[in-house]
């Protein structure tokens, strides 16, 4: 037999849909007294949701048996789709689960090079311990970060964002500093790095965008000085293969400086300037502040920041 659902017969906001689970309880035991009892209930209590379903069903559901309660022809037609009804509505209320161990497919995030050089191997280890399948695709910011999030292009992201817009949720990772580095075989490597000898050297500038003035200008501008940009490279690791190479200086984040002094070819110094920190922050979109492969996301890359602080005071 075929029922149809009448919306125009049956309001379901009329209906307590607790009743549902009670139902189901007392077509599988056919015993009032114990699906009360597997309920948490007063057999009293079941008594009368037995008598509220015989109304809303306008079927008496369980009759008499030899030995106890049989089920009528209409509670053995409905129980399959009470089951499945059931069952759908728990797997709809039920998290979402997410288990790193056997996830697969892609985590997407966006950052630039910098961040990616210094964040990448922690968050990899990271990943090879708790989500081995999962695998990392890693772009550029560009210049629609939001509109990435906000169409699901991206996971996260991870770069120096001083606000986040409406349903964009941003969390600080660390504070960057910035160090002056030239080569270990310079001229200057081994003096005083006072304001006057800094702005006698050349330096190399990254400048990704080509708009607006690197903060280290920005500040020699409020002292009216200015120093010499002898070249402008598109990126952090071009930059600094010509300064490995040259008398050229370069001012960074002291946390990509720390990871090239480790391999000796550079000296690290402390402009000779008062320069202020940059918070770097993670970003995302508010619909996956809950979901919990977003959640796992999140504090693998909070973890990782954690262990580059660690490692270099920045």
């Amino acid at each position: 037999m075929i029922y149809i659902y009448d919306m125009r017969k049956v309001d379901i906001r009329a209906i307590d849909l607790n009743l549902l689970v009670m139902l189901d309880a007392l077509l599988e035991e056919r015993n009032v007294t114990r699906a009360a009892h597997r309920l948490g209930m007063s057999q009293p209590a079941a008594s009368r949701a037995l008598g509220r379903l015989r109304a809303l069903f306008a079927d008496a559901l369980l009759v008499d048996g030899t030995g106890g309660y049989l089920l009528s022809a209409r509670a053995e037609d409905i129980r399959p789709m009470l089951r499945r009804t059931l069952a759908g509505i728990g797997q709809m209320l039920q998290a979402n689960p997410f288990d790193p161990a056997t996830a697969t497919g892609y985590a997407r995030l966006l950052m630039p090079d910098l961040q990616a050089a210094i964040l990448m191997p922690h968050l990899l280890t990271r990943f090879a311990d708790e989500a081995p399948a999962l695998n990392l695709d890693v772009q550029a910011l560009g210049s629609s970060v939001m509109d990435a999030l906000n169409n699901d292009v991206a996971d996260a992201a991870v770069g120096l964002f001083d606000e986040a817009p409406p349903g964009i949720h941003r969390r600080r990772l660390y504070e960057e500093r910035l160090v002056t580095i030239m080569r270990s075989e310079h001229p200057a490597a081994h003096k005083k790095l006072t304001l006057d000898r800094f702005l006698a050297l050349d330096h190399i500038v990254v400048s990704i965008t080509g708009v607006g003035q690197a903060p280290i200008d920005e500040a020699l501008a409020l002292m009216e000085r200015k120093r010499r940009v002898k070249v402008r490279a598109p990126n952090f690791f071009a930059a600094m293969e010509i300064a490995a190479r040259s008398d050229l200086v370069m001012t960074l984040p002291a946390s990509l400086a720390h990871v090239s002094a480790t391999a000796g070819r550079f000296v690290s110094l402390t402009p000779p300037l008062s320069l202020k920190k940059f918070p770097m922050s993670l970003v995302w979109h508010a619909r996956h502040q809950d979901t919990p492969r977003h959640k796992w996301l999140r504090r693998a890359i909070v973890a990782a920041a954690r262990e580059i602080s660690g490692k270099v005071e920045i």
